[in-house]
């Protein structure tokens, strides 16, 4: 009995300490609720639970609040151009804060983000990177202050 216990014990807390993938990684953070959403409506929550891995550079609901809401309605409604604009954000692989380098870094979507540093910080395009290195059992995202738009 003693066994059964400490199995299940262990069971428990071993399994609840388990990573989550992006997706439900940025849902339990609750700033990416825009995100999310977007995500759902251009179809590609089944390929950022997939096993990856994948760098996700995300845009907070802050950030999505900045777009004029004419535009966000309409993208959000636009599955092509919301899926380019999302896979913009993502650059395969894994890349952590101390791996990043300045310069073209290509997306998922297939064209260049650029990576910069100043002064300590690091930019993609015209957006600030305000956290690093949240990891998620499938990549690791970076939080960014604006939403990037692919050329």
């Amino acid at each position: 009995m003693k066994k059964f216990i400490l199995a299940t014990s262990l069971v428990v807390t071993f399994g609840a300490a388990q990573a989550a993938d992006i997706v439900d990684t940025a849902k339990s953070a609750g700033s990416f609720n825009t995100l999310i959403a977007a995500v759902q409506a251009a179809g590609l929550v089944d390929t950022l639970k997939g096993p990856g891995p994948f760098t996700v550079f995300a845009p907070t609901d802050e950030a999505f609040a900045s777009i004029p809401k004419e535009k966000l309605d309409a993208l959000l409604k636009d599955k092509a151009a919301l899926t380019k604009v999302l896979t913009y954000h993502v650059v395969p692989g894994k890349v952590m804060a101390s791996d990043v380098k300045a310069g073209a870094v290509k997306t998922v979507e297939g064209s260049p983000l650029t990576v910069s540093m100043k002064g300590g910080k690091v930019g993609v395009n015209n957006a600030n990177v305000v956290k690093t290195d949240v990891l998620a059992d499938n990549g690791v995202i970076h939080v960014i202050d604006k939403v990037v738009m692919p050329n």
